[in-house]
């Protein structure tokens, strides 16, 4: 071997890095800790202020009756379970009325048990799921508990200024035209902006009833459309047809500026 070799081979070995060493793991003292003194203070507030806050304006239980048919896109023999979630896309108070807008729609997960083969004494299914959405809308009246705050725009008020012109020919030269001018619009006019009262959703609750339309007994059928053998009792369906009322409990607020007393009371309701 050359010198030159010997001194490269000593060269990547001085240049490998040495193994890390890892203490073992041990608690060096007691992790709980004594407990402290403290001396409680009293915060410092303005003794009177205006604050902006949600006002509740009204609270309210509404019942909303719905009718809807589902269709499967296959045959089922019975449903396992069924899942609802109530979801809310309008939810606006009109003023200066007290009609309340809802729009919305029941998310509506359905198990269900889809036949694969059966003979005179059993059927064997396989479980399936489908998530259908049943929309609904209405309106209602509410209650306020606290009047919402809303101003319309001023009027428009219209003005003019006094002009003097001359007067054509075949008039006297002393005399003048003594009018509005109507080479300028004036107006007085503006535009005030209300806070948009919106909406808390507290509770809802479902009360169902769900009736298959065309189920016939002793006809089963696979997901492939075959009649299958099946004991006499078993039916399969395609189309239900689903009677629900909802009870859904509404909160409706609008930000409105109070004024907090030193005494802690509330005032009167104020708008700057």
């Amino acid at each position: 071997m050359s010198d030159d070799n010997k001194n490269f081979d000593s060269q990547n070995h001085d240049s490998k890095p040495s193994k890390p060493f890892y203490p073992s793991a041990k608690v060096e003292k007691n992790t709980v800790l004594p407990r402290s003194k403290n001396v409680p203070r009293k915060p410092q507030a303005i003794q009177d202020a205006f604050v902006k806050v949600p006002v509740v304006l009204g609270e309210t239980t509404i019942q909303i009756d719905m009718n809807a048919k589902i269709n499967f896109p296959e045959p089922v023999l019975e449903i396992k379970e069924v899942k609802k979630n109530l979801k809310l896309t309008q939810c606006r108070l009109l003023l200066p009325t007290n009609k309340l807008f809802i729009k919305g729609f029941v998310r509506k997960n359905i198990q269900y048990a889809t036949p694969k083969s059966s003979s005179k004494h059993s059927v064997l299914s396989k479980i399936h799921s489908l998530t259908v959405d049943i929309p609904f809308e209405t309106v209602t009246e509410i209650d306020f508990i606290n009047p919402p705050e809303f101003n319309k725009n001023p009027d428009r008020r219209e003005f003019t200024f006094f002009s003097t012109n001359k007067l054509p020919e075949g008039f006297s030269q002393k005399e003048k035209l003594l009018s509005a001018d109507f080479s300028q619009f004036d107006q007085i006019s503006g535009e005030v902006f209300n806070e948009l009262p919106f909406c808390e959703l507290l509770d809802s609750k479902f009360i169902e009833y769900d009736e298959a339309i065309d189920r016939k007994m002793g006809k089963v059928f696979d997901e492939y459309g075959d009649c299958l053998d099946s004991p006499f009792e078993e039916g399969t369906f395609t189309k239900v047809e689903e009677k629900m009322v909802i009870e859904l409990t509404l909160k409706v607020l609008q930000n409105q500026q109070v004024k907090i007393n030193g005494d802690g009371k509330h005032g009167h309701y104020h708008r700057y």
